[in-house]
C-alpha cells in the first residue's frame, strides 16, 4: 500500500513538473557588462537544484573528514571494550574448566583494558561492576591456587569497586564468596564477620543462611545455629526429613550445653513445641535431667507427649523410651503406674510395656504383679539388655522370697544373653 502511494505521488510530481516546464516561456537575463546572457527559467531552476545538491555533498564530505579523528577514537574504544569483555568471558570459562592460572591472567587482562579505557577518558558502561567482577574472578582463582595474599588484595579491590548503586548485587556476591572461603579454611568467626556485612534481605537468602548455619556449628554457637536451621526449614531449603534431623541434632546439642538443672530447664523452654515433642529430644532431655540430679517427676512430664504416641514409635525408639522411664522409676507415683498398666493391658503382648510395668511394680513393692509381668517380658523380650534386666529382677525377687533354686535359674538365664 505504501509503495502504491509513493508511485502515485511521483506520478503527481512528474505531471506537475511537465505542466509547469512544458509551457514555461520565462527567461532570466544576466547582465555582465559588456555582455548580456539570456537563460531559460527552467535551466536556471535546474542549475540552482544542482548547485544545492553539490553544496550539500561538499559539506557532508567536509564534515566526514573532520569527524575522522572521533571515529578513529570510537573504533579504538570499541576494540578495547571488546577485548575487555572477551578477557572477562575467558576468565569465567577458564575458572569453570579448572584452569586457574589462565583464569587469573584473563581477569587481570580485563582489568588492564578497563584501566586503559579509564585513562583515556572513555569509561566502559557499568565500569564499577565490571571491575568488581574481574577482581572477584581473580580472587576466586587465587583462592584455588592457595595464594591468600593475592586473594585478599583482589577481594578488597572488588569490595571497593562495588560501592556503586548498580553494583550492590556484585558486592553481596563478593561477601558471600569471602564467607565461603573462610569456611573452607575452618574460620567460622571470619565467615560470620563477612555475613554480617550483608544487607538484611541478602542475609535471609538460602545460600547465606546455609553458610551461617555451617559457621555457627563450627563456632559452637548452638542457639544461633538452631535458629538458623529453623529459618532454613521454613524456607524449605532441606527436605522435611533432613530438616528434622538437623534441628533434632542441634536441639540435642543445646541440651548438652547445660551443666546444671536451671540451665537445662532454660534450654528446654527455649525449644519450640514441635522440637520438644520429638522423641529423641525429649528422651535425651529426660536423661540429662536425671544425670544432673533433677526431679524425676519433671523428666516424666517432659516424656508425656512421647508416651502418648508410644505405639507409633519405631522399635528402637520404644526401647529407648523404656530406658528413659526406667531411670526415674524410684519416685514413680500412682498416676504413672496406672498409665503403664493401662498401656500394657491395651497391648498385652508388648514385651516392652510388660517390662516397664513390671519394673514400676517392683519400685512400688507390688511383688506378685511384678513377677508376673517380668516373667512375660523376659520370655518375649528381643532387646538383649532389657532381657538381662528382666531376669535379674526376677532373680532378686526370688532371693527375697528365699527361693534359691529359682533365683539361680534366673541368674543363669540373665548370664546366657
Amino acid at each position: 500500500m505504501r509503495a502504491a502511494l509513493w508511485f502515485l505521488a511521483l506520478f503527481g510530481i512528474a505531471v506537475a513538473v511537465a505542466l509547469f516546464a512544458g509551457n514555461n516561456q520565462g527567461t532570466v537575463t544576466v547582465f555582465w557588462p559588456p555582455h548580456r546572457i539570456d537563460l531559460s527559467l527552467n535551466l536556471v531552476l535546474l542549475l540552482l537544484v544542482g548547485a544545492f545538491v553539490l553544496l550539500h555533498a561538499a559539506l557532508g564530505a567536509l564534515a566526514a573528514l573532520l569527524d575522522l579523528p572521533k571515529q578513529a577514537l570510537r573504533w579504538r574504544t570499541q576494540q578495547k571494550e571488546r577485548a575487555m569483555h572477551r578477557a572477562l568471558h575467558d576468565a569465567i570459562s577458564h575458572l569453570w574448566a579448572g584452569r586457574f592460572i589462565r583464569a587469573r591472567k584473563s581477569a587481570e587482562a580485563a582489568l588492564a583494558q578497563e584501566a586503559s579505557l579509564d585513562a583515556g577518558g572513555q569509561r566502559a558502561p557499568a565500569a564499577e561492576q565490571l571491575r568488581a567482577v574481574a577482581h572477584l574472578l581473580a580472587a576466586e582463582s587465587a583462592q584455588a591456587l592457595q595464594d591468600k595474599s593475592a586473594r585478599e588484595e583482589h577481594l578488597r579491590r572488588a569490595l571497593d569497586a562495588a560501592v556503586a548503586r548498580d553494583a550492590q548485587e556484585t558486592r553481596e556476591g563478593a561477601l558471600m564468596r569471602a564467607a565461603e572461603w573462610s569456611l573452607e579454611e575452618s574460620d567460622p568467626e571470619g565467615a560470620m564477620g563477612w555475613l554480617k556485612g550483608l544487607p538484611q534481605g541478602a542475609a535471609r537468602r538460602t545460600l547465606a543462611l546455609r553458610m551461617k548455619l555451617r559457621a555457627a556449628r563450627l563456632a559452637g554457637r548452638t542457639s544461633e545455629a538452631l535458629e538458623t536451621a529453623r529459618l532454613l526449614a521454613k524456607h524449605h531449603a532441606f527436605s522435611p526429613g533432613a530438616a528434622q534431623s538437623i534441628v533434632r541434632g542441634l536441639a540435642i546439642d543445646s541440651l548438652n550445653g547445660a551443666y546444671d538443672v536451671p540451665q537445662l530447664q532454660a534450654a528446654w523452654q527455649a525449644l519450640e513445641p514441635n522440637e520438644r515433642a520429638m522423641a529423641e529430644v525429649a528422651m535425651h532431655a529426660s536423661h540429662r535431667l536425671v544425670q544432673l540430679g533433677g526431679d524425676a517427676a519433671m523428666s516424666r512430664e517432659w516424656l508425656l507427649p512421647v508416651w502418648e504416641r508410644e505405639s507409633q514409635l519405631a522399635p528402637a525408639l520404644r526401647v529407648k523410651l523404656v530406658d528413659a522411664f526406667e531411670e526415674g522409676l524410684e519416685s514413680v507415683d500412682g498416676a504413672w503406674l496406672a498409665r503403664f498398666e493401662a498401656a500394657q493391658k491395651a497391648n498385652p503382648r508388648d514385651a516392652n510395656l510388660q517390662y516397664l510395668a513390671g519394673m514400676a511394680c517392683v519400685k512400688r513393692q507390688l511383688w506378685g504383679k511384678a513377677q508376673q509381668l517380668l516373667m512375660q517380658a523376659a520370655l518375649g523380650q528381643q532387646d538383649a539388655r532389657l532381657h538381662r534386666n528382666a531376669w535379674r529382677a526376677l532373680a532378686k525377687l526370688a532371693e527375697q522370697r528365699g527361693d534359691g533354686d529359682t533365683a539361680a535359674q534366673a541368674w543363669k538365664r540373665a548370664a546366657d544373653r
